[in-house]
């Protein structure tokens, strides 16, 4: 049994724990040999600690002998992208900039984990400072795709989509600003959830966009994105962006079947630029939701072709306002060649910091800057609202909307890397979401001829995920592309 445990869903592995089929360090030395095995292809971890995971995993089954156990995750090895704060781990957010910096506390999702008895296992590679769509902006090298190790995993949270598609983590944690939790799940066939903005605590996140970022899982089934964002969510007193929202039990919802529901297909988002497979694919998705009795209706979001030029203005503003701190002085990468202070900061950075992030940077900058803030800025806010209104508009007529997650499957390393507006469309059909401030979710719904994973996105009301992890389970359990995993 012990070799095909790390390709098994979290509810099933937490059902074998309680049952004692298996133990808790049973699995984790399933998924520690598993990472040996594959990850040097793979190159999802930045750093683990095989150690530390054992002594939780052992402390876990403790729990358990005496009836102490804490939960459903309990036992269970979960990866964090290296922004999320764990205390005694690194936090690199894959930048020379943080190199050598140790978590000091611990985030508050976290923290929530460790009160789940989950094992926080290890820190997964990401776009430098969350700021990409393949995980190839990374001091670390980039990650590979276990589908086709020739091509990328998306990004940023490329490392955590990877890791639980390859089977070194039974389940893991992204950040999403752009689509960087779904875009990732879409091109490595794993389910990703970006929640409603506010829902989960962003207090030990190292930040890129602070009104754009949301934590979320990434998961081999609906089912587990349900039990893990069961464990994070909540409010925060420590994050001035967290609602108080009631956190009901997710999982136990998802598990009822519901429906039939009124589901939204905007147009904007099957037009130029959609791959035809991608095109097939979520076409008979929503050909088995209307042949499940759910009223299928086209909707129109008119404020679609504004969102890119939107989205990288707000993200840039506040990635360069939000990076600033990372000066030389109290931490972080200090120059060792600057003559004085101000050539301190002009080296630490340049030193610091890689390409990718030094073009948002100055892009933001530049927008922020005397004379072109509300040319640009402010422009771009105002715009961001009607984007809002938009979705909200289409949810008086439909209780969800489906669309594709990537315009394209998996491309090949280095395919874009040369042309930074091509990368940024990749994002064309996730980033609406976060300017809005929705949960959205991203599944499995086919695969090309060559084999790629193909992404299904199901965008829900504030709030409502409950509704919307009942849409996409509805789906999942008609259909076998969850259970399909790579060959490493």
């Amino acid at each position: 049994m012990a070799s095909a445990l790390f390709h098994r869903p979290a509810a099933e592995l937490s059902a074998l724990l309680d049952s004692g089929a298996i133990s808790s360090v049973e699995l984790m030395q399933a998924v520690i040999d598993r990472v040996k095995a594959v990850d040097p292809s793979v190159r999802a971890f930045n750093s683990s600690d095989p150690d530390s995971a054992l002594a939780q995993a052992r402390a876990s089954d403790e729990r358990r002998a005496a009836g102490r156990r804490l939960g459903p995750l309990d036992g269970l090895p979960i990866g964090l992208k290296d922004v999320i704060a764990v205390e005694g781990q690194p936090l690199t957010a894959s930048s020379k900039m943080l190199a050598n910096f140790i978590s000091p506390y611990d985030s508050t999702v976290a923290s929530r984990l460790k009160a789940a008895g989950a094992i926080c296992w290890g820190r997964l590679n990401l776009d430098e400072f969350a700021m990409g769509s393949s995980t190839e902006n990374s001091a670390f090298g980039p990650t590979r795709n276990p589908w086709d190790l020739s091509r990328v995993p998306g990004g940023s949270s490329g490392g955590s989509a990877a890791a639980v598609a390859a089977g070194e983590a039974v389940a893991a944690l992204g950040s999403d600003t752009g689509g960087s939790i779904r875009q990732p799940a879409a091109l490595c066939g794993v389910v990703g959830l970006k929640p409603t903005y506010g829902l989960v605590s962003r207090y030990g996140l190292a930040a890129f966009a602070s009104s754009l970022d949301q934590i979320g899982p990434l998961t081999r089934t609906v089912e587990d994105a349900a039990l893990v964002l069961g464990a994070i969510a909540g409010h925060d007193p420590r994050d001035s962006t967290s609602v108080r929202s009631e956190v009901p039990d997710y999982a136990g919802l998802v598990r009822r079947r519901g429906g039939p529901w009124r589901l939204g297909i905007p147009k904007e988002y099957f037009g130029q630029g959609l791959d035809p497979e991608v095109a097939a694919a979520v076409e008979n998705a929503i050909a088995h939701y209307r042949s499940q009795g759910c009223e299928i209706r086209e909707v129109s979001l008119p404020h679609t072709r504004y969102g890119i030029g939107v989205y990288y203005i707000i993200a840039a503003a506040e990635c360069s306002s939000n990076l600033a701190r990372y000066d030389g002085v109290r931490y972080g990468h200090r120059s060792r060649e600057a003559t004085d202070a101000v050539d301190l900061y002009f080296r630490s950075r340049a030193e610091g910091f890689g390409a990718e992030v030094k073009r948002r940077v100055i892009l933001g900058t530049y927008v922020l800057s005397s004379g072109y803030y509300d040319a640009f800025y402010l422009r771009a806010q105002k715009v961001r609202t009607l984007i809002r209104r938009d979705f909200l508009e289409a949810y008086r007529e439909v209780d969800a909307l489906v669309t594709p997650t990537s315009p394209i499957p998996a491309f090949r390393l280095g395919e874009k890397s040369a042309d930074p507006l091509a990368m940024y469309l990749c994002d064309i059909y996730t980033i609406g979401v976060n300017l809005a401030g929705l949960p959205g979710i991203s599944l499995p719904c086919g695969f090309t001829a060559s084999g790629l994973p193909i992404g299904l996105q199901l965008i829900g009301q504030p709030f409502k995920e409950a509704e919307l992890l009942s849409i996409a389970r509805s789906y999942e359990q008609a259909h076998d592309w969850h259970t399909r995993v790579p060959s490493l």
